[in-house]
């Protein structure tokens, strides 16, 4: 956690941009009856009946401090996707950047090895050799902004029915031209002073553990010499 935070602190330049990485799907339904349009005084009134049209993966490229963000639509998360992302994010994104500091969650395919069963093991090298990956710890997702992005993603473009990846590209692709034009920030405050606050409780205590060491030296009893010892005859 401390690592994370301490990385949001640093003044990162052009050549080492920091990026927060973040993934998401969304389902894709069809209308079954046409909706009925809207009068005055009246809103659109949709079936509660719909049709699965399969499943659409999303990913988050979120870079704070330049208030970018890009977001790419696939048909699958599979290892594959993950580091054809990676590669499009540091050839296409990030040509000139030196090394790229990568935020993200601990996911199964968000890992190095992704990249070696995906690329030639030359080109594998090479691209994680231009990355700085900082993981988020086991439930603490929260910590990257990306998510945060996406949050806002749902709630102003996604939180309806959307018919096919086609609609679905589309209307992603103007949220994030709307939002970058207006370079959105995410006004993040929360410090690695704050954590040693306000999460104390996950912090281990000093006292607690030395305790622990002296129930479990006592349990285990009397310590022996490992020099024999001289027999004494009975």
């Amino acid at each position: 956690m401390e690592d994370v935070l301490t990385v949001y602190k640093q003044d990162l330049s052009p050549d080492r941009p920091l990026v927060c990485m973040d993934e998401t799907s969304k389902q894709l339904t069809t209308e079954t009856r046409r909706p009925i349009r809207a009068r005055s005084g009246r809103p659109t009134r949709y079936d509660y009946e719909y049709e699965r049209n399969g499943v659409g993966n999303l990913f988050m490229f979120f870079e704070p401090l330049g208030s970018r963000r890009h977001v790419s639509v696939t048909d699958r998360r599979t290892k594959l996707d993950w580091a054809m992302q990676i590669k499009n994010l540091l050839d296409v994104h990030y040509p000139s950047a030196r090394k790229v500091t990568l935020v993200m969650d601990n996911l199964n395919t968000h890992t190095g090895a992704s990249l070696y069963e995906s690329f030639e093991p030359q080109e594998a090298r090479r691209l994680l050799e231009r990355l700085d990956i900082h993981y988020t710890p086991k439930h603490g997702s929260w910590l990257n902004m990306a998510e945060i992005e996406l949050g806002i993603l749902t709630r102003q473009c996604l939180n309806r029915r959307i018919p096919d990846k086609a609609t679905l590209s589309a209307e992603v692709a103007a949220w994030e031209k709307r939002r970058n034009a207006t370079r959105s920030k995410v006004d993040w405050r929360f410090t690695t002073a704050d954590a040693r606050i306000k999460l104390k409780r996950l912090y281990p205590t000093l006292s607690s553990s030395r305790s622990t060491r002296k129930k479990e030296s006592s349990k285990s009893g009397p310590v022996r010499p490992w020099f024999p010892q001289p027999h004494r005859p009975k």
